[in-house]
């Protein structure tokens, strides 16, 4: 379901659709970074990569930091500044994406509920005319969030310490989309031990 600008337009907008994982935490609460843990025998950097790819997202992007690691098959980025916070690792993504991009979906590396489904439903929406859009659950706007390009230096000032395009969120609601992936997807995150034993269940159940 699609709700906002975008509603009810048919489709005006062809250009490429960046895919910006943000991956760059150490899990101090883990022990690791979060980028290198394993779901399903799968770690969670390359099961964001294969989510945005499979979304209808080019190209597809990566910001690391706490782990210097290989990802196959995407441009990587190394946040220097990781240490202090999500902003930092948004504001690298955004310096890094190229001049032929012309919006970019940006999500979390330690999501793994988040489907290429919701991805799609938001690339969908930015065909359909939306600038920037979000995903929401339960009516509750989390991730992953689009962003049209006119928004980027915006999203760039407002990004600091923990915190990514939330600020923007609120600040220009008026201007968001609101996508609902109630049905096709899940914001839980993996911030410790409990949270991937309890996630890598749900991901093992048929």
């Amino acid at each position: 379901m699609v709700t906002g600008e975008a509603e009810g337009r048919g489709a005006e907008r062809a250009g490429l659709v960046a895919g910006l994982l943000l991956a760059a935490g150490a899990g101090s609460r883990l022990g690791r970074p979060k980028a290198l843990v394993e779901v399903g025998g799968e770690r969670l950097v390359d099961r964001g990569v294969r989510t945005l790819s499979k979304g209808g997202c080019t190209p597809v992007m990566v910001v690391l930091g706490a782990a210097d690691t290989i990802v196959d098959g995407v441009l990587t980025v190394h946040n220097p500044d990781w240490t202090s916070g999500m902003g930092s690792s948004v504001r690298a993504g955004i310096d890094a994406l190229p001049d032929s991009v012309d919006a970019v979906l940006v999500a979390l590396a330690d999501q793994p509920l988040v489907t290429p489904e919701a991805v799609r439903r938001l690339v969908e929406a930015y065909e359909h005319g939306a600038r920037a859009a979000v995903a929401t659950y339960h009516g509750n706007p989390r991730n992953p969030v689009m962003l049209g390009r006119e928004h980027w230096s915006t999203v760039y000032s407002m990004a600091e310490r923990d915190v990514g395009a939330r600020p923007f969120l609120r600040a220009y609601s008026h201007l968001v989309t609101s996508i609902s992936c109630d049905d096709v997807a899940s914001p839980d995150d993996i911030d410790t031990t409990e949270d991937l034993a309890r996630l890598s269940e749900m991901l093992d159940r048929p």
